[in-house]
């Protein structure tokens, strides 16, 4: 996307997203239909005993084919914990350095530290090992904090997946307690990695809410490039998602900075009174209510072990 100033003269004009909630569904993307003989998904009408977490039994829980490890091949000891699906690897080494990590006995502080499959590895005394990997994806709704535990006894998201699995999942990435949409929980370490680190770029679309129209000169502005507090930051693709309610846009963004979205608006004056994140790394809400969750399929996590969202 070209970033002058030219936009809205008929030259270098942003790309217009493909901003509804079918996104992915058209062009090279992979199409995650809705058929179960391809491994798909068909969301249940609700009934008068309709549970979110009871309708999705164990039975149910796609085993997913594991990727080929070498088992004498030497594993950080933090991407083995977060492997175990213990925690992220950035806090793996804070526990590392706290002192509540020991390999064969031994308590290990040492960043860095490599150890073999074998070895017993133990977290809080507890024996720890590598568990089956586990893909949830959570249309979060509003007033719900992305965490594995809040202190203030707030909803979380993991009161809306517990009847998921035994495995311990934990959120990739942060939307903030008001923003909604998708939303992927996952004991995969690895892939965890990959979709919050910096150097990985992942889409990501969002349908923003403003309390005013959103004037083109903006709008322009924003897809040239705008100076926040921690650096410039430019929209890969934004437009009015209606012709005739200027209040609400498509923004299409790589950036994970913390609430950049909310901050880009911000930064001109404008409010965001709703923002709902309808695509992340090639995952869509298509098919899921507000605060239901469902498994990955075969397909969509081959889809982010591949790497396709860069």
């Amino acid at each position: 996307m070209s970033g002058n100033n030219n936009y809205g003269e008929g030259r270098d004009r942003p790309r217009r997203p493909r901003f509804n909630n079918n996104y992915g569904e058209s062009g090279n993307r992979p199409r995650f239909n809705n058929d179960r003989s391809q491994g798909g998904y068909r969301p249940r009408p609700r009934t008068a005993d309709y549970d979110p977490n009871a309708k999705y039994s164990k039975k149910k829980q796609i085993e997913y084919k594991e990727q080929y490890v070498d088992p004498n091949e030497p594993i950080r000891l933090n991407k083995f914990l977060a492997n175990a699906g213990i925690c992220s690897r950035r806090e793996a080494d804070e526990f590392i350095t706290a002192g509540v990590v020991s390999v064969n006995g031994e308590v290990v502080t040492e960043l860095g530290t490599k150890i073999k499959r074998s070895d017993v590895v133990k977290f809080h005394d507890e024996p720890v090992s590598i568990e089956r990997k586990v893909y949830v994806l959570l249309n979060k709704p509003k007033d719900t904090v992305t965490t594995s535990d809040d202190p203030q006894e707030r909803r979380t998201v993991m009161d809306l997946v517990k009847g998921a699995c035994n495995e311990r999942i934990y959120p990739v990435g942060r939307l903030d307690r008001n923003t909604t949409g998708v939303l992927l929980l996952t004991n995969d370490g690895d892939l965890a990695s990959k979709l919050t680190h910096p150097k990985f770029l992942k889409k990501k679309i969002y349908h923003v809410h403003l309390d005013k129209n959103l004037t083109k000169a903006d709008m322009e502005q924003i897809a040239a490039g705008i100076q926040l507090e921690d650096g410039e930051i430019h929209a890969d693709a934004i437009s009015y998602a209606d012709e005739v309610k200027k209040d609400q846009v498509g923004i299409e963004i790589h950036s994970g900075k913390n609430r950049i979205v909310r901050r880009i608006f911000e930064s001109l004056g404008y409010k965001v009174t709703k923002l709902d994140r309808v695509f992340f790394a090639g995952l869509t809400k298509k098919g899921l209510r507000r605060g239901d969750w469902r498994y990955l399929t075969e397909a969509e996590v081959n889809y982010l072990r591949m790497g396709s969202f860069e």
